[in-house]
């Protein structure tokens, strides 16, 4: 039976403001977060304005189609249609949501809102029983977007530190380097005076500095990514300032310097304020400490440069360093011999951690690589880089950094950069002369992206997308940073001021539990004396190594060398070898896996009575060994319940050329962590989509003195080493990835 039409026709009107009323919300979401650098309520009004506008053309264009068809509700069409336009809208300008999730999403918002139509059209079981269907949907919805998400794997991976501290020697006694130093901190700003935005970079300055051209570093700078940067600005690359935050000692000096830049954040929410806390920690322990203001180079609602302004990010910080240099030799000036030139340290985060690597490999350049009619003339004696979270694709060279000491430091439920790219420059660095010099990698289980910046917060994307992530697992910021102080001012301390004792966190990262959160900690350190036996770079054949080292095996259900993925499909650019054993489907219980190399002379002649066998080692995954079974084998096992995640352990077992042997057990030296997984996101089906795997192998350095193979057994013979042998015998399955096997003398 049809309805009274003067009941419907209130009805279809009250629909029309509903939807009206939802899309101008919708305008004005998209307008608050379209960052201008306008107060976001005045974006916000233009936004509904933009929205009335919009359906009012909608709405007259239909009146002009459709009159004569009486029959069409023009404003019931005039509503669905605006709907789907401000929808499209907010899909590509604000929700960078995947598709289907966001289609879910508002199908199921769409209705919500027929369910209320219908019930106030007529209220009957079935219009209230499907209200209460599709408010509870919404509901469970909005509840999950409003909390803080879960841990799902809390309880998989017990041990966060190591309980021994073999490689503390007896004679050291470290002392927290994340503790406050004993001089006073004086902080100030430099930069042009002329800032039209910033106070701090306009009449707040101490000292002011001339500004640069940088044109020919970035060419990119034109249209309207030119036009409204000046115009919020006020410059454009042919004079950017060298606007800096100073934390200094209070002294004679001269002091170290350390630059430390930040990435890609929002170019109106500042970035270069939120290190105080690395700078007011390292210029209480006497280092210079400058934040760099490198703001106008990032993402802006106009455009992002996507890796094409990486070149002036590094250029600009050995510009400070020059301007630093300067004021070292200006007679009379207040900073004049304050800086020890000689002793200098970059930090970055983010695209900043990739800018420190090439601004270190500019350095030494008579010229600028991507124009060579531009010279060069730098030559600064930077002795350390610290990368945080960096990336390290968006310059379109690759990197390979000579004679530098290195540290990357990275987070697990890093939303932004989501995998350890600073381990790929850490491969590449090469060490070419006879200065002891390390490198090291730390990665921290449940830090994220932005909590290394204090003002950037634990959200690594920008509503709405930060609506899906999952918080909860989340180191809080001060765990984070603090954790980040423990290990760039131990690097600090060893690159600097040559304090090599704290060299030994970075080897077992066990002796700095009392000053750290409690968490999992995975290291790689290397020494620039290192020698190396194994890293699987070399060739296809499995069989041998470098220098004329031979590898053979026994019992093995899984061997075999590949390149390293990363959890989104990507490379970790690291060749590996991965070693898999079960028992279980052996042909006896006894046959225990075995992988052996065994030495050629010149690796032989590495060991030393005081040198240290070292590989790098991660866990696999067991499930890798169902790669063995059957299509039969396969089906029968669906119906078996899942083998658990093993703890890992094996034997290292040495024989020298007399064939005495010595071995020790891997979990004597450091436990070998699980897989540490992840859920970025509420929503377990978005982190397939958005992220990738849920974990992706990540290695980590063992060092096993040979004084500790002579004390167990001391006919052996540590400098005439002829086979290493790794013994699977410790639990009846596994998988590991190992990498990197030689030797060091320190």
């Amino acid at each position: 039976m049809l309805e009274p039409l003067e009941h419907s026709l209130p009805m279809k009107n009250r629909l029309f403001t509903l939807i009206l009323i939802l899309t101008l919300i919708f305008y004005a979401i998209v307008g608050y977060h379209f960052l201008t650098g306008w107060h976001p309520i005045i974006i916000m009004i233009f936004a509904i304005l933009l929205g009335l506008v919009i359906n009012l053309t909608v709405f007259t264009l239909l009146n002009l189609i459709g009159k004569g068809l009486k029959s069409i509700q023009l404003k019931s069409i005039t509503a669905i249609l605006s709907g789907i336009i401000v929808f499209i809208i907010l899909k590509y300008v604000g929700f960078g949501w995947p598709i289907v999730f966001y289609s879910g999403i508002i199908t199921l918002g769409i209705l919500f809102c027929i369910a209320i139509y219908r019930f106030q059209l007529k209220r009957s079981f079935r219009s209230s029983a499907f209200l209460l269907i599709m408010g509870i949907g919404v509901g469970y919805v909005l509840l999950i977007l409003a909390g803080s998400g879960a841990d799902p794997y809390e309880k998989e991976v017990p041990l966060a530190f190591s309980t021994n501290t073999n490689f503390l020697p007896s004679e050291a006694t470290l002392e927290n380097p994340a503790a406050i130093g004993p001089y006073t901190v004086k902080t100030f700003t430099y930069g042009s005076g002329t800032d039209e935005l910033r106070e701090e970079f306009a009449a707040g300055v101490t000292y002011k500095t001339n500004t640069v051209d940088a044109t020919w570093l970035i060419p990119d700078w034109i249209d309207k990514k030119k036009k409204w940067r000046e115009r919020y600005w006020g410059f454009g690359a042919e004079n950017f300032p060298l606007n800096g935050r100073a934390y200094m000692p209070e002294g004679d000096g001269p002091f170290p310097l350390t630059l430390i830049v930040h990435g890609n954040h929002s170019m109106i929410d500042y970035s270069d304020d939120g290190y105080g806390y690395l700078g007011e920690l390292l210029a209480s322990r006497g280092i210079i400490a400058v934040s760099v203001d490198e703001n106008f180079l990032n993402g802006h609602w106009s455009g992002d440069f996507r890796g094409k302004e990486m070149p002036a990010r590094a250029w600009l910080l050995l510009k400070h360093l020059e301007q630093w240099r300067n004021w070292n030799t200006e007679e009379g000036h207040e900073l004049s011999k304050k800086v020890d030139m000689e002793n200098i340290m970059l930090v970055g985060h983010s695209r900043g951690g990739e800018a420190v690597s090439i601004a270190a490999a500019y350095n030494p350049l008579p010229y600028f690589p991507d124009q060579a009619k531009q010279t060069f003339d730098f030559n600064f004696n930077i002795k350390g880089v610290v990368a945080l979270a960096p990336t390290d694709y968006r310059y379109d060279r690759k990197i390979i950094l000579n004679n530098i000491n290195f540290l990357s430091i990275q987070g697990s439920y890093d939303a932004d950069e989501v995998s350890f790219w600073g381990m790929r420059p850490y491969r590449r660095l090469q060490y070419t002369d006879s200065i002891s010099r390390f490198k090291s990698g730390v990665y921290i289980h449940h830090a994220n992206h932005g909590q290394f910046n204090s003002t950037w917060g634990n959200s690594d994307f920008g509503a709405p997308s930060k609506w899906l992530l999952n918080l909860n697992p989340l180191l809080k910021e001060e765990q984070q940073q603090e954790a980040a102080k423990v290990f760039i001012s131990a690097f600090a301390e060893a690159s600097l001021k040559n304090n090599q004792e704290y060299r030994t966190l970075f080897k077992d990262v066990s002796i700095a539990k009392q000053w750290l959160p409690v968490e999992h900690y995975l290291t790689s350190f290397q020494p620039s004396n290192f020698h190396t036996i194994a890293d699987f770079e070399e060739d296809l054949d499995v069989t041998t190594a470098k220098d004329d080292t031979k590898i053979q095996t026994s019992h093995l259900a899984l061997w075999k060398e590949q390149n390293l993925p990363t959890r989104d499909k990507g490379s970790q650019e690291n060749n590996a070898v991965i070693i898999g054993w079960d028992a279980e489907t052996s042909a006896s219980s006894s046959d225990m896996g075995v992988y052996e190399l065994t030495l050629s002379a010149n690796d032989a002649s590495a060991f030393t009575t005081n040198s240290t066998l070292q590989f790098t080692l991660g866990a696999g995954n067991h499930e890798w060994l169902d790669i063995n079974l059957t299509e039969a084998q396969k089906e029968a096992k669906k119906d078996e319940d899942k083998r658990e995640v093993p703890q890992l352990d094996f034997t290292i077992q040495l024989t020298d050329a007399s064939g005495h042997k010595s071995a020790m057990k891997i979990n004597e030296i450091k436990g070998i962590t699980k897989p540490l997984k992840t859920r970025f996101t509420k929503f377990k089906f978005l982190d397939k989509d958005m992220i990738g795997e849920d974990w992706e192998v990540q290695l980590q350095t063992y060092h096993l003195p040979m004084q500790r193979f002579i004390t167990a057994n001391p006919e052996f013979a540590a400098k005439n080493v002829a086979s290493i042998k790794f013994i699977f015998d410790q639990t009846d399955y596994g998988v590991v990835v190992l990498d990197e096997i030689g030797v060091s003398g320190s």
